[in-house]
């Protein structure tokens, strides 16, 4: 059950990274040099509070350090290239598992 929920995320997650390196990529056409956008910047069009609130949150549960140094790491990656990570990793998640006795044993 969780397979087909972390393959159809993970599909989900991959075609956003597509449709975000499609506009960085026609952006970097436009202004004739390379521009990547931050996921960072992605996060604060879709949804600026919600930015501010799970930093506060991360500062006030966790620690202040945790924010800074590496979850800001992440979030100043190129969008499509955190997407497709996070994607990837979905789909990883998702795939079915191998047979342990191979493909012609019988059991």
């Amino acid at each position: 059950m969780f397979h087909f929920l972390f393959r159809a995320l993970g599909m989900i997650v991959l075609a956003l990274a597509v449709v975000t390196a499609v506009l960085d990529l026609t952006r970097s056409i436009a202004a004739s040099s390379v521009v990547m956008t931050p996921f960072s910047d992605l996060w604060a069009r879709v949804s600026a509070q919600s930015l501010q609130n799970s930093q506060l949150a991360v500062e006030t549960y966790l620690h202040p350090i945790v924010w800074d140094p590496v979850i800001t790491f992440f979030l100043e990656l190129p969008g499509w290239m955190l997407l497709w990570l996070i994607a990837m990793i979905l789909l990883w998640l998702g795939q079915k598992r191998q047979n342990p006795y191979g493909r012609f044993a019988s059991r």
